[in-house]
């Protein structure tokens, strides 16, 4: 008996020395979106994200595989890509009801849990609406929030103690509300929080008075776009839609204050990595047009149709602005304040990073595609493979098959089902991604090389396009 208790005090031992993991995880969230960052618009305005980046890493080269919602959260959730789960898209909820990620996974909760940790999530799901699908599956002991993609922005129908309630005031802040509530009722465990807001996806409004502020009374010409001399750009629309977007972000970024105060109030900030990113990215006036992967033109005239696979008004896209996502990392007494790191990382990457921050093994029979981050948030100078690979096949609106290499030169994307969109970007020289070089005929080589590397990353994952005879082409 007391050897049993001796090993059981060890275990209580070792788990109280692995820290906290708060993932706060926003939707439709731009890297331009945040203050501190490198290519931040001049209206953002996140004081408590920049006091994040302050504090600890900034990754400035984060990316998600795939730019929309369902894909991205599945990649999170399994370091896989889209196409090993069959969710290359957004989960539809009605032409797609009885769909979901495969509850025979193996995700990263199962093995922190394992582990000891306790696990919660709250917002977004968006990974299948019935409870084959539902968060306790996959090992969250704890939900609060909406299984669906979109929901209301004030209001909302939430899920709470497995009930669907009407809740009464701004998602952002019931959201928030209730991860203080989650940090507070648990700060005695050793416990794994994600955090899924629901901001800033459309619709942007109502938001609280204090994430309005900045944009109150602003006039058109104290507003800047990012491409103001695109052809037949929609100015008056994108100055009102950027000024929403941005104050959403804050009602994102005002929470994420809340969280940090509670940790401070429970003594958890020096055991708790906090860390901050997004599904994906987006666009708003860049290259004409706004949204994420299944873009919109935002012109007073849109291009004609020439394509029965693109919708008059679709522009599908897997251009910087979509994939890139605002990252930094906070983990007192490991990261370094104030540093930055511009080695290309993914979403595939957070599965071996918790995993390694709990000391958890990942099985070696589970093929995982990212890379745990550790060594890197440690010594942002190590040797890092800093090429990037993405896809997405969108299938609601327009219908592509889209497959992209990233090197820290070249961007070849091509588009499988629609050839003729293929795009070659030199993002030394255009990083905005205005000029397509996949025609140039001194391109070649570069545009062979990069397509062998998307073929042979297609067969890994044994993508079924490449194998039907209907997308091939030389």
């Amino acid at each position: 008996m007391k050897l049993f208790l001796f090993f059981l005090c060890l275990s209580f031992s070792a788990l109280a020395d692995k820290p906290n993991i708060i993932f706060v995880f926003s939707d439709d969230q731009a890297s331009w979106s945040v203050s501190a960052n490198p290519d931040a618009h001049h209206l953002a305005n996140t004081p408590n994200m920049d006091k994040m980046i302050r504090g600890g890493a900034n990754l400035i080269n984060s990316f998600t595989i795939t730019p929309v919602c369902s894909p991205s959260r599945a990649a999170l959730m399994t370091s896989k890509y889209g196409t090993e789960l069959s969710i290359t898209d957004w989960i539809h909820p009605r032409s797609e009801p009885l769909k979901g990620l495969d509850p025979k996974l193996l995700t990263f909760p199962k093995l922190l849990k394992k582990a000891g940790y306790y696990n919660g999530i709250i917002g977004k799901w968006h990974l299948g609406l019935t409870d084959e699908f539902k968060p306790s599956v996959f090992h969250f002991d704890y939900f609060m929030g909406n299984r669906k993609g979109g929901f209301q922005t004030s209001n909302p129908d939430l899920e709470v103690d497995g009930k669907i309630i009407k809740a009464k005031g701004l998602t952002a802040d019931l959201l928030g509300d209730d991860a203080v509530k989650f940090i507070k009722t648990n700060k005695e465990k050793t416990f794994f929080l994600a955090v899924h807001f629901r901001a800033p996806h459309t619709r942007w409004l109502p938001v609280s008075e204090d994430d309005a502020a900045p944009y109150k009374n602003l006039k058109e010409k104290d507003i800047q776009l990012p491409n103001p001399d695109y052809p037949n750009l929609n100015k008056k629309r994108l100055y009102k839609m950027t000024t929403e977007y941005l104050s959403s972000v804050r009602s994102v970024d005002r929470n994420l204050g809340k969280i940090m105060k509670a940790l401070d109030e429970t003594n958890l900030t020096k055991k708790t990595v906090l860390i901050f990113s997004s599904d994906h990215g987006y666009s708003m006036g860049h290259n004409g047009i706004w949204h994420k992967g299944n873009g919109h033109w935002v012109l007073t005239k849109n291009p004609a149709v020439t394509n029965k696979n693109i919708p008059k008004g679709q522009r599908p896209n897997l251009y910087d602005n979509s994939l890139r996502v605002p990252t930094f990392v906070r983990w007192p007494g490991v990261i370094k304040e104030g540093t930055v790191i511009d080695s290309t990382v993914s979403n595939l990457d957070w599965f071996p990073t918790f995993c390694e921050i709990a000391g958890v093994e990942v099985p070696a029979d589970n093929v995982i595609r990212g890379k745990s981050i550790v060594s890197l948030l440690k010594d942002p100078k190590i040797d890092w493979d800093n090429e990037f690979y993405a896809e997405y096949s969108t299938k609601h609106q327009s219908q592509t098959h889209m497959r992209g290499i990233r090197t820290k030169n070249w961007k070849l994307v091509l588009d499988f089902k629609n050839p003729e969109r293929h795009e070659l970007f030199n993002l030394q020289k255009d990083p905005a991604e205005s000029k397509n070089e996949y025609k140039n005929p001194e391109m070649k080589s570069i545009v062979e090389q990069l397509t062998k590397k998307i073929k042979a990353k297609m067969a890994e994952l044994n993508d079924p396009v490449l194998n039907d005879s209907q997308f091939n082409f030389k």
